[in-house]
C-alpha cells in the first residue's frame, strides 16, 4: 500500500511556492507495540504553519527538510498494537500532511463521530475553538458590556470570537474581513453589530466609525494597521489579545511596529500574545460551554472543503491568500 504525503523541501523566503514542497509516496508502516495506524479522513492547514517553515527560533520546532509535515488531523484507525484504542475508531491527532499516520497511541485522542461530524474536531470544537475562547476569556479578560473588535473575522478563529462575545453579552461587536461577501456573512450570519472590508478603505478611519465609542477588546488575527488601529480606538483599560499576525508572516524584512503605541500610556491599556498550548486547562469547560451551542445552532460555523491529500500545499496557500471562510478542511 502508498501513502503520499507532504515534505519541505527547501525554507521560504517571502511567499511559499510550489518547489518549496514534494508530494512523496512512502510504504504504509505497520504499528509495533503500543502504536496504532490511521487512515487520515480530514486535515487542518493553519496559518502558524508558515512559522514552522522558517529556521528561525520560535514557540514549535521547525519542520524539518526533507521530512514529512505536521498538522492536526482526524481519522480512522485501521490497525492498533495498543490497548485502548481498537480498529474502527475515530481519533485527533497531530499527523496530517499525509494519508496514513503511524503513531504511539498516547499521541491519539479518540473522538465520537455521532456527537459531531469529524471535521468539526478540528475547527469549531477542536484548537480553533479552544483558540478563540481562551483569547478572548482570558487573555483579553472580556465580560458583559465589552465592545470588541475582531480582525480576520470571517476566518475559523475570528468567526467565533465574535459569536462568543455576543453570546457572553458584548455590548458591540465589529469585525474586518477582506471581501464584502464575508462582511455581509458576519452581520447576516454570526451576528456581529458591525463589519467592514478593510480594503475599502484605511482601517482606522473605517473602525472608528463602526466604533464611534471606541473598543474595550481587540482579538488580534491580522497585525499590521488592524493593530494601529485598534490601539487608536482603544477605551481607557482596554485589553488586546494578539493571536496572529497573518498581515506579516511572509514578510522579507521586519515590520514595523504600530506608531501609536505611547497611546497605551493614556488608556492604561494591555497587549499581550497567547499561544492556545498554554491553555489546555480550559479545553472541559470548553467544551462544555460550546458544544450546547454548536449542537443547538447558537453558534454558527461554516468550513472551507479542498479535496484530496493533492490539493492539501494549495488549500495552506490559500489560507495565507485568505481564501478560505472559516475553517480550511482538507478532505481526504
Amino acid at each position: 500500500m502508498i501513502n503520499r504525503e507532504w515534505h519541505l523541501l527547501s525554507r521560504p523566503v517571502g511567499w511559499p511556492k510550489p518547489e518549496d514542497f514534494a508530494m512523496v509516496e512512502t510504504e504504509v508502516p505497520t504499528p509495533g507495540e503500543g502504536q496504532v495506524l490511521v487512515r487520515n479522513k480530514y486535515l487542518s492547514v493553519d496559518p502558524y504553519m508558515r512559522g514552522r517553515m522558517s529556521a528561525a527560533k520560535s514557540y514549535a520546532a521547525p519542520f524539518e527538510l526533507g521530512k514529512v509535515m505536521q498538522g492536526g488531523a482526524v481519522g480512522e484507525v485501521v490497525a492498533s498494537d495498543a490497548e485502548g484504542i481498537s480498529v474502527g475508531d475515530h481519533v485527533l491527532h497531530f499527523f496530517g500532511w499525509r494519508e496514513y499516520a503511524l503513531m504511539d497511541a498516547k499521541n491519539a485522542v479518540k473522538v465520537d463521530p455521532a456527537a459531531a461530524p469529524l471535521s468539526t474536531y478540528l475547527g469549531v470544537l477542536g484548537m480553533t475553538g479552544l483558540t478563540a475562547y481562551a483569547g478572548l476569556l482570558r487573555t483579553a479578560s472580556f465580560k458583559e458590556g465589552d465592545s470588541v473588535f475582531v480582525s480576520g473575522a470571517a476566518g475559523a478563529v475570528g468567526s467565533q470570537v465574535g459569536q462568543i462575545a455576543k453570546l457572553k453579552g458584548a455590548s458591540r461587536v465589529i469585525g474586518s474581513a477582506g471581501s464584502d461577501e464575508k462582511v455581509k456573512l458576519l452581520v447576516e450570519e454570526y451576528g456581529f453589530d458591525a463589519a467592514f472590508n478593510y480594503k475599502n478603505g484605511p482601517v482606522a478611519e473605517q473602525l472608528r466609525e463602526a466604533a464611534p465609542d471606541g473598543i474595550d477588546v481587540y482579538f488580534d488575527n491580522v497585525g499590521g494597521d488592524h493593530l494601529e488601529a485598534a490601539i487608536g480606538s482603544l477605551n481607557q483599560g482596554g485589553r488586546i489579545a494578539v493571536c496572529g499576525m497573518i498581515s506579516v508572516y511572509n514578510n522579507t524584512e521586519p515590520a514595523p511596529g504600530p506608531r501609536n503605541l505611547a497611546r497605551l500610556i493614556q488608556t492604561r491599556g494591555r497587549i499581550e500574545g497567547f499561544l492556545v498550548g498554554d491553555h489546555y486547562d480550559l479545553q472541559p469547560q470548553f467544551v462544555a460551554e460550546v458544544g450546547p451551542w454548536v449542537a443547538s445552532g447558537r453558534l454558527k460555523y461554516r468550513e472551507t472543503v479542498v479535496e484530496g491529500i493533492e490539493n492539501n500545499l494549495e488549500a495552506f496557500l490559500g489560507v495565507l491568500r485568505g481564501d478560505n471562510t472559516g475553517k480550511m478542511i482538507v478532505k481526504l
